[in-house]
């Protein structure tokens, strides 16, 4: 095997790590998340970019997730989650808890 050809080898695997998380839109609407179940593959880390399309700050919180952040009025976010077991991990938004309601399901 030539040198480069042993090198190729051996920086194959270090491509798969170095790719991106899959990205899966979330959007805040009418004090609501849009949409309320969003499934992801387990085992896998996944980008959630959210949209707050309100004109008010939501915080987008996860006990479970352990995840919080505030989204300003008409801004994107992104927040990171996994790699997750399977299961189902729910989110709300503190300033709209009543109707901000959401799941992550990893299967």
């Amino acid at each position: 095997m030539t040198r480069l050809a042993l090198l190729a080898a051996l920086c194959l695997p270090l491509a798969a790590f170095a790719a991106d998380p899959a990205e899966i839109p979330l959007t805040i609407k009418n004090h609501r998340f849009e949409p309320a179940e969003i499934r992801i593959p387990a085992g896998q880390k996944v980008k959630l970019m959210i949209h707050n399309q309100d004109s008010t700050p939501e915080e987008f919180e996860s006990h479970e997730l352990n995840r919080e952040k505030v989204i300003p009025g008409g801004a994107k976010s992104a927040v990171f989650i996994g790699p997750l077991q399977p299961g189902k991990y729910p989110f709300f938004g503190e300033f709209n808890e009543a109707t901000a309601r959401g799941v992550v399901i990893a299967e």
